[in-house]
């Protein structure tokens, strides 16, 4: 046994390493030759064209592999499937070798019976003292050695139904059969042996025997004495695996009858629910119940053949009762699901019958509206039209995400929607009620059909004693319960399609049900505010509101359902969407388990060619392979789970069958109320879309309103603080002036500031008054709208309600009697409203025209005249007549509205009694009638404040009329006002001294310059609105007549409307109109609506489609990912050695591996010329010796051929590389030739730009320059200004001078000296004052004209005005006579104009709407637009992406190539397989051969024992026919292992089995050892044995003939295997073929390739001559080349690198240019804005310009009035000055006061230089030498309180440096600072050191500092606050900019720059 199984192991070592081997060199020689062609590519080509064939190539081998991934996935299943058959095929097998071993060990046993009786007759024979003692083995032994197998034999039993151990088992078995037919052997040789010697005894007598050969014999019984032992425990061992195999078999059928009574048990219940479901029909129960009973019948029988296996399924039975008890279980549920059906049916009937009463009640209203049925089907078509919109919106409403846009539309689909669901809801009711009554009727059945159920129960328990007995027939049912399985398939997958498609229809249902029950909710509540709102209509208007607000809470609810709804929704495609998304990543894990498995199968093929690196790989495999077995359990649990979903599928379907057929019943009692729900839900879909558009308005109203009254507050908050404000005036006033004037003043401006309060009240409640109006115009509109759409609901409602009108005509008479009261209380209200309407527009027209007088007597509200207290108290008497007129006319309203509420109180009553059957809604009615008292009563106030305000507004337009008379002679009031201002100011002057002369002076001029200003406004006011009220009056008188005849014509208009109104059809002709324009509004609305329906469409597709391609893209990128992944790991193991490094190398080292090849062939030359000589000399000697040497020498010369050949075709090689490279420069120079081209014409482009922005920048230069020019000329006439404003100074200084000069010529020119003085900061030392006196004169005598020529003016002025106020109260008679008239033709427009109002803002609300929708549109098509442009781009990535795609395709080309390397792999090792086949049929034959050996032992042993061997013979002939039966068998196990072994794929497994087999024959070695020491201890038991023998072989022969039968089954499987077998060998023939035709295509082109290569070898020995005289040539060529291209590369570089240069340096010119356009644009602005500034100035100096000619007339007046005067305050600063400076400043203070005094200087020097009797002498006697130390009253500065040792002059010019030192800086400009050329610094005066040497006219005005420019008198406190503006500094009221300075060297581009810089 081992040296056979050593052979065989070492043939199948050595076959394994010589196909391994030859696999190896084989793959080995392939992976070489790709290498090497790869190579050759790769030098052929060059680096990125090798690239993209790498790429191309790992593309096409990556698409290969996964095709043949799948192919060999399939190939597996095929495996998988084809193992399982073989191993049911080697499980018969096995069992047919255990039969084999049986009869080998009953023959065994039967020879060793017949050796025993052989030993004892020898025994006998020889001497009686040799005999053994037999020993008595005792049981325990065998019992032992039985339990120690069987103990050990599971374990290699228990794969009998496994698929690992068959294989392992067949060869066991095989080896047992070997060790067996041995053993039969040798025993055969035994009994002749002991037959020759009992022959050998019988013939020579007793005495010849040996004592030896006894103790021989004795030695030879012990052994088969143990050796008995030993197979009758393997026998027992293998009865004890038979048993085992039996019991696993039972097992099965066990399994298969239980699965199957399931199936039985699932039928059972699906003919229970088909009962239930028939018993709806009575007259079909008795036919299905025959069915049943015959179906049960049917059951029966098939129970009566399945009664053996029954008989151990009794426990089955049980479970089937607990799962008939929870079936019973569910039908209780059902039952409780049935009882609360019928109770949701109660409901629907109480809400039915709820609805019906309602409907009765809305009946009554259909007489009414018989009159709108053309306006109902206009709405109708419309509601279609909307619905159409609707359909079409729905499709888009999942793409949509514009909520906000569509929110309308939304909202109408919502609503539809609910509509529909509450339609089906009802339908599904009715047929759950038809269900719940029929389910009554069938559980009567149904307990019944329990009854019949229990006595079935009774009849299987009988039939199950029946089964125990008729259990050999449970072999015949194996067949049968095998096509019951594929049944059980089929119909378990049918059951798995239709629980889908039911667990859909569940859901379905499930989501209807929902809907229905809270739209029913929804529908209850609308319903409900319907009926509220159809009885708030019958009763008031003003109800709408309250009704829409509840319909508006319905709505809310609707839309609360709808989200919980679509949440629910959610949340269950969120589960499904989660269920497959682990599908789908389960899916991924396998795919990326597969991916792994090919990975480790690539690494295996690695692992081929290294032995090391094999057991990691496999190891690697294995982990895969666990990987890959967890995968799969997993992916069964989740089938069972997903079988476990569908079972509960199907109950839930089973339910929603149940459910259906409900809500079928339930349909047909509420189809009529559907119909009419769906008329009502589409009315009050359309009017709750209106009414929520109506409150949104309303809301919007209501928070401007809100504004609006904050607003007033605050506006009420500031008139408050205001009239306090004026109320302390008027307290200080009279606490300043006590007289009578004054208090009569005080009393007129109180009450013009009330008259104002009033004025402003009226205004505001005006306004509010008109925008309340509005409001309710607007409310009225909507509402009598919204009653309009009801009542066209109602008449809808009662066209279908004339069914039910008889029950309610009784209560419709007395409705209609108070519904006629109420609409005449409605109407006299209307018409209360209407007038009080008119009577505010009339009012609102009088304030209108009111307005433009208030204007005009604003302006005389601060000077009233006394006169106007009497007129005043008349209108206040008036006034009071009023109020106590309209208050006794309030008291009447309110006891008319008492009266209207004892009425109404009355109705109420009345309808309380007529309406008991409407108890439920008379809470409802007591709330709308009390919201009917509150409005009258708002209405009632309203009319009241209305008619207050009409009051006030008619006191208001009398008192204005009053003033308006008055207000004829306001210049001579405005005189006496002037007047009367001027003494205040006077007196107040006078009482003051602490002030200067100056000021007062100053502040007189201001104030008289104010108040002509104020005058002239005045007059120029009242002139203009004098001629308009002419004009007026001229247009009006023309106007009269036309509007008289206009009246005329709205009169009759009117009393049209009044009878129209009085008949209660007023409102048809304009509803109407209004529905006409809604209408055409509405077709507009759908167009526009159609429009963005499109766009949206449009941008859902796009979205969509943008969507799908980053899906696309994703996938794509994720594709491209793995495949590169791949592509790395594919390069790695194809080049491990750095092929990608050599590539690199070559293109560098091209040059140098030339150069050395080159050196390499001149070598080679000269050694082929030397040889070449030494062939010669050679040939040319004689002799023996030389033929050998020229021999030697030959060999070497073919040698060094060949290896030159080789050189030369590496040259080449190299050649055809340095051309590609040639060729590859060649392109990329063209390249760059074209990218120089690109980057010229970018360059041509940017000098364009230059040259335009240069343009440009010339352009705003100049402009710039331009600007500036302005500004310089501009500064210029600013210069011009400030002088003339010095001049008009300084002649206001002269004549302030004249004053105190007595003779008029001596004091003009002391004036002008001292004006010069003091404008210049120093006294001015010029001969040529004579000239300046005249022309001083010429300018007093300019100005003296002007200022005639100006009181002329306002002379005239006044003239017109006192003209025209004259005409004006000529004309106001004539005006309130015609303003009457107008009033009432006013009015009658009005009212005419409202309705226009009205029905323009329902235009402009549509046109809003039109505009917005627009605005929708535009949006809507920008983001189309920018969709539009990322599908583009994303079209161009998918684009790139599939390239990349097709790149990796080629790459898995090339991995799938070295997949078929690898079958070439698998076929070679089926080719071992093959061979261990062939020998597992060598040892069968000989096991055939040894059983022939063992019939010729028994044919002798019958020739020699033919007396005493009578059993034996029985026995002998039994085992030659199972002899025979075996040798069939064993011819057609041949045949099946043949065919078996043929279509086996795989060989790991054998090696693994092989190992098994090893470790059983080691433990089956052990156990024949210790059976051999148990033989002798057995031999007793044999006899008991042998009769247990013959026992079992009637087993036998019945497991026999077991056998036969499943033979005959086993050999139809292994018919249909084969069948299978051979079709899958078809297809692998096939693709045996293919492979072989690519193999054939491979090798033709290998030939090929050979041939082209012996023709390069011929055509290299031709042209190694031509090389040799050519290579110098080609050297020089080639190293010219590669020096040209390098310079030209060079050169290229250089443009290259001078291009980048230039266009860095356009790209800085350019960011330059840009820069100088930002700077030239902020200059531009500024420009801008100092144009503006020069404009304003412009403006500022025309003003400057008329004051300052105003202010020289009011100073030649003043001239003239104080000519003459001397000021006291000047006169005692000059005295005490004189004092208080030192004794040797004092002739200083002397001069200073002679100018003063207007004296000569001469005079004055003259006077001072006789000291002793000068001036000095007098002033020192006359004062006495006192001392006075009194301050002046001149405002002193810091620098000033130096002490008395300064002069006066000194402390003077000391003052107007200071003053001139300017305070403030320049103001600068807002981008940069522009720093002045010619600028003083700040602290440097420019009059301190240049006053005698400058003039004020000299001096720059604009570099000048503030002081220089205006000048101040000395002493003069003129720079305080009382001063005015022309007294002012320039700095302090107008900007100073000190000019840009430009060179003319510099240009304006410099400047810029600079600009640019700072």
């Amino acid at each position: 046994m081992s040296s056979w199984l050593g052979g065989i192991g070492s043939g199948l070592g050595q076959s394994l390493g010589q196909v391994s081997g030859s696999l190896s060199s084989f793959t080995g020689q392939i992976s070489n030759f790709t290498k090497d062609m790869l190579l050759e590519g790769v030098e052929e080509v060059g680096g990125k064209f090798v690239c993209s064939l790498l790429l191309d190539m790992s593309l096409l081998q990556h698409e290969r592999l996964r095709k043949l991934h799948a192919e060999l996935e399939e190939k597996l299943e095929a495996a998988e499937i084809q193992i399982k058959r073989q191993s049911a095929e080697y499980r018969t097998l096995l069992q047919q070798k255990d039969v084999e071993i049986s009869h080998l060990k009953a023959r065994q046993s039967g020879l060793q019976e017949e050796v025993q009786k052989l030993q004892q007759s020898a025994q006998s024979a020889s001497a009686g003292p040799a005999m053994l003692p037999v020993t008595t083995t005792s049981s325990s032994t065998t019992s032992s050695s039985a339990s120690s197998f069987l103990s050990r034999h599971p374990g290699s039993h228990h794969g009998f139904h496994g698929e690992e151990m068959d294989l392992s088992d067949v060869i066991w078995s095989q080896q047992e059969i070997n060790r067996l037919s041995t053993e039969v052997m040798r025993l055969e040789s035994e009994v002749a042996h002991w037959r020759r010697m009992s022959q050998a005894s019988t013939a020579t007598g007793a005495g010849n025997g040996n004592h030896s050969e006894i103790l021989k014999l004795q030695r030879t019984i012990k052994e088969l004495r143990d050796e008995m032992s030993r197979e009758v425990d393997e026998h027992q061992h293998e009865l004890a695996a038979l048993q085992d195999a039996q019991r696993q078999k039972l097992a099965d059928v066990t399994r298969r009858h239980r699965q199957e009574l399931a199936e039985y048990e699932e039928r059972i219940e699906e003919l229970e629910e088909q009962i239930q479901i028939v018993s709806q029909s009575h007259n079909s129960d008795t036919s299905k119940l025959h069915e049943l009973h015959q179906t049960i019948q049917s059951l029966q029988e098939a129970a009566e053949q399945h009664e053996k296996q029954l008989a151990e399924l009794s426990a089955n039975l049980e479970e089937a009762q607990k799962i008939q008890a929870s079936l019973q279980l569910e039908k209780d549920d059902a039952q409780q699901e049935n009882t609360g059906l019928l109770q949701n049916y109660t409901r629907l009937q109480a809400s039915v019958a709820e609805l019906q009463t309602r409907v009765q009640e809305q009946e009554g209203k259909a007489l009414q509206k018989a009159q709108l049925d053309h306006e109902i089907q206009m709405l109708r078509n419309s509601l279609e039209a909307a619905e159409k919109e609707i359909e079409r919106l729905k499709n888009l409403e999942e793409e949509v995400e514009h909520a906000d846009i569509l929110e309308l539309n939304t909202i109408i689909g919502a609503l539809r929607q609910e509509k529909e669901d509450l339609e089906q809801e009802k339908l599904n009711l009715q047929e759950r009620l038809k269900v719940a009554e029929e389910q009554l009727v069938s559980r009567n059945e149904a307990e019944s059909d329990l009854e019949s159920l229990d006595d079935l129960k009774a009849e299987l328990g009988r039939r199950e004693k029946i089964l125990r007995a008729t259990e050999e027939e449970r072999d015949t049912l194996m067949s049968e319960l095998e096509e019951l399985d594929q049944q059980n398939q089929e119909a378990t997958q049918h059951m798995i399609s239709v629980k889908e498609q039911l667990s859909g229809q569940l859901k379905e249902a499930e989501t209807e049900l929902k809907r229905m029950t809270a739209e029913l909710n929804t529908s209850s509540d609308q319903k409900m505010a319907l009926e509220q709102e159809l009885e708030t209509q019958k009763e008031k208007m003003s109800q709408s509101a309250f009704t829409l607000n509840e319909l508006h809470m319905g709505k809310q609810q609707l839309e609360r359902t709808v989200k919980e709804l679509k949440d629910k929704l959610g949340h269950s495609q969120e589960q499904i969407r989660d269920a497959r998304r682990e599908v789908t990543e389960l899916k991924k894990t396998l795919q990326e388990k597969e991916e792994l498995l090919s990975a480790a199968k690539a690494k295996l093929y690695e692992g081929g060619e290294r032995a090391s690196e094999a057991q990691g790989a496999n190891e690697a495999l294995a982990e895969k392979e666990r990987e890959l077995s967890d995968l799969r359990r997993e992916l069964d649990e989740m089938r069972c789970s997903h079988e476990k979903v569908m079972s509960e599928d199907y109950e839930l379907k089973v339910e929603n069958r149940r459910f259906k057929a409900d809500n079928e019943q339930t349909l047909g009692k509420v189809e009529e109320l559907t119909k009419q729900l769906k008329e009502s839900q589409g009315v009050l879909n359309r009017v709750v879309r209106e009414k929520d558009t109506r409150i949104e308005a309303l809301k919007l109203e209501k928070y401007q309103l809100e504004g609006e009254l904050t607003q007033a507050e605050n506006k009420l908050k500031e008139q408050v603080k205001q009239y306090q404000q004026t109320i302390e005036e008027l307290t200080r006033a009279r606490s300043m002036d006590a007289s009578a004037l004054q208090t009569e003043h005080e009393r007129a401006i109180k009450l013009n500031q009330e008259k104002d309060m009033e004025i402003a009240q009226l205004k505001r409640d005006v306004e509010q008054v008109a925008a309340d109006h509005r409001d309710t115009n607007e409310m009225l509109s909507i509402t009598v709208a919204g009653q309009q759409q009801l009542t066209d609901l109602l008449q809808e409602k009662d066209v279908f309600m004339d069914t039910l009108k008889q029950n309610a005509a009784d209560l419709q008479t007395e409705l209609d009697n108070k519904v006629s009261v109420f609409t005449k209380e409605v109407e006299t209200l209307k018409q209360s409203l209407d007038e009080k309407d008119k009577q505010l527009g009339g009012m609102k027209e009088e304030n209108s025209h009111l307005k433009e007088e208030i204007d005009r007597l604003r302006d005389q509200q601060s000077r009233p005249q006394p006169l106007a207290e009497p007129r005043t108290l008349d209108i206040i008497t008036e006034l009071e007549t009023e109020i106590t007129q309209l208050k006794s006319s309030r008291n009447a309203l309110e006891e008319e509205v008492q009266t209207l509420r004892r009425t109404t109180e009355e109705q109420q009553a009345s309808l309380l009694l007529s309406q008991q059957s409407l108890q439920a809604q008379q809470s409802e009615i007591e709330q709308a009638r009390a919201h009917h008292q509150q409005t009258t009563l708002n209405y009632d106030r309203l009319i009241q404040a209305r008619d207050e305000e009409i009051t006030r507004l008619q006191q208001n337009v009398e008192q204005l009329s009053e003033s308006q008379s008055r207000a004829n002679s306001p210049s001579v009031q405005g005189e006496v006002i002037l007047q009367e201002e001027k003494t205040q100011t006077l007196n107040q002057e006078n009482g003051n001294e602490k002030h200067d002369l100056s000021k007062v002076d100053i502040e007189r001029l201001v104030r008289g310059i104010k108040e002509k200003e104020t005058e002239i406004t005045q007059l120029n006011e009242k002139n203009l609105s004098l001629t308009r009220q002419l004009d007026q009056l001229v247009v009006s008188r023309d106007e009269v007549g036309k509007l008289s005849q206009m009246i005329m014509q709205k009169d009759l208009e009117i009393q049209a409307l009044h009878a129209r109104v009085s008949m209660g059809g007023g409102h048809s002709q304009d509803v109407m109109f209004l529905q006409q324009q809604l209408q055409a509004y509405a077709v507009e609305r759908e167009q526009v609506i159609a429009v963005l329906n499109e766009k949206t469409r449009e941008n859902s597709q796009l979205r969509s489609d943008y969507h799908r391609l980053m899906d696309i893209m994703a996938g794509k990128e994720a594709a491209l990912l793995k495949l590169q992944q791949e592509n790395q790991r594919l390069s790695n193991m194809s080049d491990p050695s750095g092929s990608q490094e050599m590539f690199k190398e070559t293109i560098q080292n091209l040059s140098r591996i030339i150069r050395e090849k080159d050196i390499e062939i001149d070598a080679l030359t000269q050694k082929c010329q030397t040889l070449v000589t030494v062939l010669q000399s050679s040939g040319g000697e004689p002799g023996a010796g030389s033929g050998g040497v020229s021999s030697n020498q030959f060999e070497e010369l073919l040698q060094e051929r060949d290896t030159l050949k080789q050189q030369v075709k590496k040259m080449e090689e190299w050649k055809q590389q340095v051309i590609t490279t040639v060729k590859n420069m060649q392109h990329e120079s063209a390249q760059l030739h074209e990218e120089l081209i690109k980057l010229q014409s970018q360059v041509s482009a940017d000098s364009d730009c230059s040259s335009k922005l240069s343009v440009d920048y010339a352009r705003l230069v100049q402009n710039y320059e331009q600007k500036e020019r302005r500004l310089g000329s501009l500064s210029l006439e600013l210069a011009q200004v400030q002088q003339t404003i010095t001049q008009l100074s300084s002649t206001k200084d002269v004549l302030l001078g004249k004053l105190d000069s007595v003779t008029q010529t001596p004091e003009v020119t002391a004036t002008q000296c001292s004006g010069s003085s003091l404008s210049t900061d120093a006294p001015s030392h010029q001969p040529d004052s004579a000239v300046k006196d005249e022309k001083m004169q010429q300018e007093v005598v300019q100005l003296k004209a002007q200022l005639t020529e100006k009181e002329n003016t306002i002379r005239t002025l006044q003239e017109n005005n006192h003209r025209l106020s004259n005409s004006a109260s000529a004309s106001e008679s004539e005006q309130r006579s015609q303003a009457e008239e107008a009033r009432q033709v006013r009015e009658r427009l009005e009212a005419l104009q409202r309705s226009v109002r009205e029905k323009d803002l329902l235009i402009k609300s549509k046109g809003d709407q039109l505009v917005q929708v627009s605005e929708a549109l535009r949006n809507r098509e920008n983001d189309n637009e920018v969709l539009k442009q990322a599908v583009t781009n994303l079209k161009e990535r998918a684009l790139i992406l599939e390239m990349d795609v097709k790149k990796l395709k080629e790459e898995n080309e090339l991995v799938a190539a070295r997949s078929r390397e690898k079958e070439s792999e698998f076929r070679a090792l089926q080719e071992t397989n093959m061979q261990v086949s062939l020998l597992l049929r060598e040892k069968e034959f000989e096991l055939s051969a040894m059983s022939e050996k063992a019939a010729t032992v028994e044919k002798l042993l019958k020739d020699k024992e033919q007396g005493r061997s009578g059993e034996l013979n029985q026995l002998l002939n039994e085992v030659k026919s199972m002899q025979d039966k075996a040798v069939a068998f064993q011819q057609e196990r041949d045949q099946v292992m043949m065919a078996l072994k043929q279509k086996q794929m795989e060989t790991a497994a054998l090696q693994s089995e092989l190992q098994h087999v090893r470790d059983k024959e080691h433990r089956l070695n052990l156990e024949l050892e210790r059976l051999r020491n148990h033989l002798l201890e057995i031999e007793d038991s044999y006899t008991r044995e042998a009769l247990a023998a013959e026992d079992r072989e009637t087993e036998l022969r019945r497991k026999v003939a077991l056998l036969d039968e499943r033979l005959a089954t086993s050999s139809s499987a292994v018919e249909s295997a084969s069948q299978q077998a051979s079709m899958q060998v078809e297809s692998l023939q096939e693709q045996l073929i293919g492979v072989v035709k690519q193999r054939d295509d491979a090798l033709v082109q290998l030939r090929t390739s050979q041939e082209q290569v012996n023709q390069y070898a011929v055509s290299l020995s031709n042209l190694q001559m031509v090389l040799e005289q050519f290579q110098q040539e080609e050297k020089a060529m080639y190293s010219a080349e590669l020096e040209k291209h390098k310079k030209e590369k060079e050169e290229w570089k250089r443009k290259a690198l001078k291009l980048e240069d230039q266009a860095s340096a356009l790209q800085i010119n350019l960011d330059e240019a840009n820069a100088a356009l930002d700077s030239a644009s902020r200059l531009t602005d500024q420009l801008d804005l100092k144009e503006e500034q020069i404009e304003e100035l412009k403006k500022q100096v025309d003003v400057r310009q008329e004051m300052l000619e105003e202010a020289q007339r009011k100073l030649m007046n003043l001239l003239n009035s104080t000519e003459g005067k001397i000021d006291k305050v000047l006169m005692r600063n000059l005295f005490l000055g004189y004092f208080h400076t030192p004794k040797t400043k004092r002739a200083d203070v002397l001069k200073l006061m002679g100018s003063v005094l207007g004296l000569n200087r001469e005079d004055v020097e003259k006077m001072l230089e006789d000291r002793g009797h000068g001036v000095t002498g007098w002033v020192s006697n006359w004062l006495g030498g006192r001392g006075a130390q009194s301050v002046p009253n001149t405002p002193q500065r810091p620098t000033s309180g130096q002490g008395l040792n300064s002069s006066f002059s000194e402390m003077f010019v000391k003052f107007l440096e200071m003053e001139s030192t300017p305070s403030l800086p320049a103001p600068k400009l807002p981008v940069h600072d522009i720093k002045p050329l010619s600028a003083p610094p700040a602290g440097r005066t420019s009059s301190g050191t240049s006053i005698s040497q400058k003039r004020a006219g000299d001096s720059n005005p604009f570099l000048a500092p503030r002081s220089a420019a205006v000048p101040l008198l000395a002493g003069s406190g003129s720079g305080g606050p009382g001063g005015h503006l022309l007294m002012k500094p320039i700095s302090d009221t107008l900007p100073t900019f000190t000019p840009v300075p430009v060179s003319a060297e510099a240009s304006g581009g410099a400047v810029l720059k600079d600009l640019l810089k700072q």
